[in-house]
């Protein structure tokens, strides 16, 4: 994954309603969403979701599929996971990394770092 496209992803990521748009697709898996399905789970203006979701499309994170009358949203995992290999490639210094779950703050971190 280039530089840029990272940037244009993460760019996309820090606004709360596509944010909230992605985890919802990445919930919903494979089968994806409609419109107006993430309108009515997220109370969000349908003119609004339209826009947050060109922008998503536009970074690649979200596809977009006709499907009869209806359109369908679904998260691009291969991308996401792309963008989490970028952000995670030199972690540890290279070294093997596994991660463990925080019994205190509910998180997972690198337990080699």
């Amino acid at each position: 994954m280039e530089e840029n496209e990272v940037i244009k992803s993460l760019t996309a990521l820090a606004q709360s309603v596509r944010l909230r748009v992605f985890r919802a697709l990445v919930v919903a898996g494979p089968k994806g969403l409609t419109p107006g399905a993430l309108v009515e789970q997220l109370a969000v203006p349908a003119t609004s979701l339209s826009f947050h979701l060109k922008e998503l499309v536009h970074a690649g994170l979200v596809s977009q599929e006709r499907e009869g009358r209806h359109l369908i949203y679904r998260a691009a995992f291969d991308h996401m996971t792309a963008l989490l290999g970028y952000l995670t490639e030199h972690c540890c210094q290279g070294q093997p990394c596994s991660t463990t779950e925080s019994p205190t703050a509910g998180t997972r971190a690198c337990s080699s770092c």
